[in-house]
């Protein structure tokens, strides 16, 4: 369910068609293999909880790893794609990101998995920072720009939904560890075939400044503030040992705010904040994500620990949402935005995914697929015109000088809403499950309460984002 902004580029260089297609397509197999191994983890976290000891609050951390890390360097990343040149920095994102799968497969402990998916998440961030931008500079002409960036969308769309099958698959047939292998061929090829396609760029060098203490702020901020969360499902929401790492947490996130309004080179400017449609778009975004990721996340574990459905099972019912969200997307979004404007399609989106979320928070323990879950599948599909107007909206505000700076805000509030959203959804549905076990409800009904309170929150979630798009941002006008 990952969307991606354009960002900024220099002026393009005059490439052969043939060769930009080529560049395009080592573009999408690169962006293909990130999309796909963020939903590939997802059906086999039970089987990786069951094989390495995890405990439930610690498995959210092989996402959560990879997200903050992610999350937390996107800015970092695409500055320095500015600096030392986008090849440079996607290419070597690639190498990270193979080389971590592979950490990945050989894991033996929880530890030695999450700090191998915290080098995923740093990897990805350098290859999918620049991957935008280099379509940009490539189709320069607004219709081929516009085929292009469709094309990458929808192998981000399809990369999901293969994802999610295929990881079923593996996790049945071999065992989790191959999620992690089918990395290796795939990120040496396109490494490879990036170094003899793709254009060199020069930067003007490191000189220009990076802001590492402002990536370094905000990356600590994200990792305690989601440890802080995740740690109260054992110790509450007001102990100690949550509201002191909270406390810090917030420091250090207005550490870096304090910082980026005084740095020559700063990671964020403090006044992309002043247009009203980005901030309102990356706060809806925020949340939105927050919902739906958690969604992903916890209707795979739902189905295998509360219905018993195996790895492949599992990925084949999660399908028909990939794929909703991934037609109406390339399909309809466009065309209803051409019609109505982004901000009423935007509207309609959240209101589907409302409901489909709103569903789940009736879930019973025997819950029959296609009675009470195909319909959550279909519905949504709302997310595919969620994603592609926000990234409209999100852009919207931003001028030429500021068209970087906003993509990357974009695609780090995007990752933020992800991680925030397991952390806070998994901790609650652990928090209830614990306390129905300790009261005497039989396993199965202490789960299934446990996810339907994350899913009705989840649903919240989901209806504050409509709440705040219908009141902060501003209606577009309706094409003639």
């Amino acid at each position: 369910m990952t969307t991606h902004a354009p960002a900024a580029t220099d002026a393009p260089p005059a490439t052969p068609a043939r060769s930009r297609a080529l560049a395009l397509a080592v573009l999408c197999a690169g962006m293909l293999m990130i999309i796909l191994d963020g939903s590939i983890v997802t059906v086999a976290l039970p089987a990786i909880q069951e094989d390495l000891g995890f405990s439930p609050s610690g498995l959210t951390w092989t996402v959560n790893a990879y997200l903050i890390a992610f999350g937390g360097l996107l800015l970092l990343a695409g500055r320095l794609g500015d600096l030392i040149g986008r090849k440079r920095v996607f290419v070597a994102g690639l190498a990270l990101f193979t080389a971590a799968s592979l950490l990945c497969a050989l894991a033996t402990s929880p530890g030695l998995l999450i700090g191998a998916r915290f080098l995923q998440g740093i990897g990805g961030a350098l290859a999918s920072s620049v991957s935008l931008g280099m379509i940009v500079t490539l189709f320069p002409e607004p219709a081929e720009r516009g085929r292009a960036i469709g094309a990458f969308s929808f192998v981000g769309a399809a990369g999901a939904s293969i994802g999610q099958v295929l990881g079923g698959v593996l996790t049945q047939a071999l065992d989790w560890h191959w999620i992690f292998l089918i990395n290796l061929p795939l990120g040496l090829a396109a490494a490879l075939l990036a170094v003899r396609v793709l254009e060199s760029e020069r930067g003007p060098g490191l000189r220009a400044g990076a802001d590492v203490l402002g990536a370094v702020l905000i990356t600590a901020a994200l990792m305690l503030g989601v440890h802080t969360v995740v740690g109260t499902g054992e110790h509450g929401w007001a102990s100690a040992r949550t509201l002191g790492p909270g406390t810090l947490a917030v420091a250090l996130l207005a550490a870096f705010l304090w910082h980026e309004g005084r740095a020559a080179h700063p990671l964020l400017p403090l006044r992309m904040f002043r247009s009203r449609d980005v901030s309102g778009a990356n706060l809806v975004q925020v949340l939105t994500i927050a919902g739906m990721f958690g969604f992903q996340i916890l209707v795979a574990l739902y189905l295998q620990n509360v219905l018993g459905y195996g790895a492949a099972a599992t990925g084949l019912a999660m399908l028909p949402a990939a794929v909703a969200i991934g037609a109406v997307s390339l399909l309809f979004s466009a065309r209803l935005s051409a019609r109505f404007g982004e901000r009423r399609v935007l509207l309609a989106g959240l209101a589907l995914l409302v409901a489909a979320l709103g569903l789940l928070a009736r879930l019973p323990a025997d819950a029959h697929y296609a009675v009470h879950l195909l319909p959550t599948m279909l519905l949504a599909g709302g997310g595919g015109l969620v994603l592609s107007t926000l990234a409209v909206l999100g852009m919207s505000g931003a001028g030429p000088a500021d068209a970087g700076t906003a993509s990357g805000l974009f695609n780090t509030t995007q990752q933020i809403g992800g991680a925030f959203g397991v952390a806070v959804l998994t901790a609650l549905a652990d928090g209830r499950t614990g306390a129905l076990a300790a009261a005497g409800h039989p396993g199965a009904e202490a789960l299934a309460a446990g996810f339907r309170l994350a899913f009705a929150v989840a649903a919240g979630l989901l209806a504050a984002a409509l709440v705040l798009a219908a009141t902060v941002l501003r209606p577009t006008a309706r094409p003639h």
